[in-house]
């Protein structure tokens, strides 16, 4: 049970991570991101890293 607390912690750090890179990357102003192809793949890592946290956490 323990080692699926770690997982799930891990995860939870990478989410938060990205999501706040995510934020700084994007432009309020003309409502785009700096980098485009970076910022794509940082989202999909977050969305997928977001579900397995809430997963996780509703024990399915």
């Amino acid at each position: 049970m323990e080692k699926k607390k770690a997982v799930s912690f891990t995860l939870l750090i990478v989410a938060i991570i990205l999501g706040v890179t995510l934020i700084k990357q994007f432009d309020f102003e003309t409502l785009r991101f700096e980098n485009t192809g970076l910022a794509v793949i940082y989202l999909i890592v977050f969305t997928v890293s977001a579900f397995l946290v809430i997963r996780g956490a509703l024990g399915k």
